[in-house]
């Protein structure tokens, strides 16, 4: 009986330690800025670190997962993502949800990130997600913008769904905002690097009424900012170009995020035995991401930067 006791007592202690350190998560955020002196701020990381140059153009500041885009800020034909599939052609990239039609489209590498959540979702009870929508090129766009109006749809080349980032979740049991799959992605999408794109409290900024059902990728650390910080997109860039640089710190693990403005063809310098990831605004400028680890540049990264 004894053993029987500290079995369940270790269990008990496991238990409550997992559920802790998922409930201190955003505890473990910290935050850094300092000023960085043009190409050489990312010296003084480490003086042993080496760096390679790289070339910004003026086109990069429309391409990348962090774009901003609205009835201000339209996309350019540069920001459209490259990997758009129909996702019912590509039954791995849908497994654990439903699609709305047979027409859904999505980023390829979107649909693998929200798999991801999917999976977390499922170990969790909840899996009942359907997309309603993911891609819309310009005429779809359009077309709904003509049968919807501007109280319901925004037009061709101002909506995120013309970028590919972008999707609708709805559930298959009950409206969004009331099906347990609503309440999970606001709690939890965050952490998969995805953010509920237009919050309930952000319409004033945001100019878009709450939609619990429309969610984006921006990609980690960034959305583990956003929601430590209760951020929407535009309070987000907002405070990258304002801080310049930051340090951030997840979990002892050290990411670094600069803004630069772009006005013409310039160079910087990133370490060359780090990852690194390079997002336009679609305003004025870049975000240069710097990843924890010794991985080299991916094609990803390359790719972004032809």
């Amino acid at each position: 009986m004894k053993e029987w006791g500290f079995l369940l007592f270790l269990v008990l202690c496991l238990s409550f330690a997992f559920v802790n350190k998922e409930s201190s998560f955003q505890d473990k955020v910290e935050i850094q800025s300092y000023e960085k002196n043009n190409n050489d701020h990312l010296d003084n990381r480490e003086t042993s670190e080496s760096f390679q140059t790289i070339e910004i153009t003026k086109d990069l500041v429309f391409q990348g997962n962090l774009l901003l885009v609205n009835n201000e800020y339209p996309i350019h034909q540069e920001s459209i993502k490259s990997d758009v599939v129909h996702l019912f052609t590509h039954k791995e990239l849908t497994k654990g949800y439903g699609l709305h039609d047979n027409e859904i489209k999505l980023s390829e590498d979107v649909a693998h990130e929200f798999s991801t959540i999917i999976a977390a979702a499922e170990k969790e009870g909840v899996r009942h997600f359907l997309i309603n929508s993911g891609f819309r090129d310009f005429d779809e766009q359009n077309a709904l913008y003509q049968e919807m109006g501007s109280d319901y749809a925004l037009p061709a080349g101002h909506s995120e769904h013309n970028l590919g980032l972008s999707l609708d979740v709805g559930s298959t049991q009950m409206k969004m905002e009331e099906a347990p799959e609503g309440k999970w992605l606001e709690k939890n999408a965050w952490k998969y690097g995805f953010i509920i794109r237009y919050p309930k409290d952000k319409m004033a900024i945001t100019g878009i009424q709450y939609e619990p059902w429309h969610i984006r990728y921006v990609g980690l650390p960034h959305s583990v900012i956003m929601e430590e910080k209760n951020f929407s997109l535009e309070e987000y860039l907002d405070f990258l170009k304002q801080q310049k640089s930051i340090l951030t710190t997840i979990y002892n693990e050290k990411y670094e995020i600069s803004y630069y403005p772009v006005t013409e063809d310039m160079t910087i310098h990133v370490p060359s035995n780090l990852r690194w990831e390079i997002s336009g605004n679609n305003m004025d400028g870049v975000i240069v991401t710097v990843f924890p680890g010794t991985t080299q540049t991916n094609f990803k990264e390359v790719r972004m930067a032809e």
